[in-house]
């Protein structure tokens, strides 16, 4: 009998919400695919479970969620880890596609919380808690978690080979940062915060005091509209940087605070999201080193070429005698140079002018004069 591969899980805690991120496996231990399942059982319990079996934590957790999954037509319906995806017939059934992602969410309740009396409390013989007054001086050992595990199960009810266990912690999450503000540039989005209350020694809730080791908050910033991390790691300042420039594009973002306790994070509710479209009201810089040269006939122009990345072109502007400049290209040229017929004997002054693609004008060159022969 084919047993199926382990489920990837990840677990993240925000605000009041479990988050239980899985990837259904697409193949069996022995290498041979589609994986061997119906459907995929997530199972938590209270507690770091280390002292429990699997089969344990099935008996004694509870079933968060059970995903159905497409599976092959029969056991026996596979091909081997070395042949061709050719020959792989297309599994069957409603749910999860195999190798597909998926997300579970569990809301912290008073109920989830019945298990494990809660860090700042404890058990009395009648079954009610009292608060613990005393600090606690070692939150690694009793931080109070939440343990998730996943595994895959046959049409037949057999079960597979067991996810890798992952908790989150179940104190109170940090406050949830100010709201925030977006500014930018023709390079960088700056999406800034103020920090969160940090409250005085009198006013630190029970429920999430440690004393001289109360963690230090961090914080996420999130793209709203995907929901991915736009930070690599929780940051200490009150603000990020994003490069992700695009303009005509609306960038929404939330931000989290984030404590880890005993290296386990746990993030605030959201603070946004908030909005800002990219609108590009940037000019190119002036062109520099603009210079003519007389011909029969006609003056040629040459110039240094700009280097935004937007760049559409540039304006040639002349003007004879005490005239203003004018414009005498009605569309930018795009290379950095013109060549420009008139009247042998007039002087005539020049400028150019860069243009990008939303219409944002340059300041003027410097000016040359020149006379054609």
């Amino acid at each position: 009998m084919r047993t199926p591969a382990p489920p990837v899980i990840h677990a993240d805690r925000r605000g009041s919400t479990i988050e239980v991120e899985l990837s259904v496996p697409n193949a069996n231990v022995d290498g041979s695919r589609p994986a061997n399942l119906t459907r995929i059982d997530i199972y938590a319990v209270n507690g770091p479970a280390t002292n429990l079996t699997d089969n344990e934590i099935l008996a004694r957790g509870t079933k968060v969620a059970s995903l159905p999954v497409k599976s092959p037509r029969t056991a026996s319906d596979t091909i081997e880890s070395d042949e061709s995806a050719e020959n792989l017939e297309p599994t069957v059934g409603e749910g999860l596609e195999q190798g597909a992602s998926s997300e579970v969410k569990e809301t912290i309740t008073e109920s989830l919380l019945e298990s494990t009396p809660s860090r700042n409390q404890e058990r009395r013989g009648d079954g009610s808690r009292a608060r613990m007054d005393a600090p606690l001086v070692d939150p690694a050992a009793l931080t109070q978690v939440r343990t998730y595990v996943g595994v895959g199960v046959d049409a037949h009810g057999h079960v597979g080979r067991f996810s890798k266990r992952v908790s989150v912690p179940l104190q109170l999450p940090p406050p949830p940062p100010p709201p925030i503000a977006i500014s930018y540039d023709e390079k960088t989005i700056v999406i800034t915060w103020k920090p969160v209350d940090q409250p005085g020694d009198e006013d630190v809730l029970p429920s999430r005091s440690f004393g001289p080791l109360q963690p230090s908050v961090l914080y996420n910033l999130y793209d709203a509209t995907t929901g991915e991390l736009v930070n690599d790691k929780p940051v200490a300042e009150y603000g990020y940087e994003d490069k992700r420039m695009d303009w005509g594009t609306k960038r929404c973002y939330e931000v989290r605070s984030v404590e880890f306790i005993a290296k386990l994070p746990i993030e605030s509710d959201a603070t946004g999201p908030t909005c800002e479209m990219l609108v590009d009201t940037f000019p190119p810089a002036a062109p520099k080193g603009l210079n003519a040269v007389s011909t029969d006939g006609a003056i040629n122009l040459i110039w240094e070429p700009n280097v935004e990345p937007d760049l559409a072109g540039y304006y040639v502007l002349r003007a004879s005698g005490d005239e203003p400049l004018q414009r005498i290209t009605a569309q930018p040229v795009t290379e950095p140079s013109f060549f420009d017929n008139v009247k042998s004997g007039v002087r005539f002054t020049y400028a150019v002018q860069a243009v990008d693609k939303a219409g944002n004008i340059s300041p003027r060159s410097n000016s040359v004069e020149e006379t054609a022969r």
